[in-house]
């Protein structure tokens, strides 16, 4: 395994502990979009015995910067979305381009699958203004 994804496995366990549902890179890096600029967004994934509040990334801050293939590593903390909660444009892009990383039991990607087939049905569209893509919700 790439010494850069065993360091972010380690800072979200750290961070979480037993709490780690999974880790999912998504964003331009993913998509091969990114710039010399870009940064390399994960989604650092909690079980719902956490409160996605600001310590979590004070907590992950405080190891050294992390960088995987010359970017610096993000982590967004989230928790899964619930049952058919509605699908939010931040869910919708990493259910269509997010690369699991690590998982634990196929929650991450049972719930990503899910996802994709909400948006085959017409749940929520993607639509770029001026180059910048966004979801919409449909009726």
């Amino acid at each position: 395994m790439d010494p850069a994804a065993v360091a972010l496995m380690k800072r979200a366990g750290t961070v979480l502990g037993s709490s780690l549902l999974g880790v999912v890179a998504f964003g331009s890096w993913v998509r091969g979009d990114d710039s010399a600029a870009s940064d390399l967004d994960v989604l650092v994934i909690a079980d719902d015995r956490v409160a996605i509040a600001r310590d979590l990334y004070r907590r992950w801050d405080a190891g050294p910067a992390l960088e995987w293939d010359d970017r610096r590593v993000e982590p967004h903390f989230v928790q899964l979305p619930k049952g058919n909660a509605p699908i939010s444009g931040l869910w919708a892009e990493v259910a269509m381009d997010g690369v699991v990383l690590f998982q634990r039991e196929y929650a991450v990607s049972r719930r990503l699958a899910g996802l994709r087939r909400r948006i085959l049905e017409g749940e929520v569209s993607l639509h770029t203004v001026r180059g910048q893509p966004y979801w919409v919700r449909e009726s």
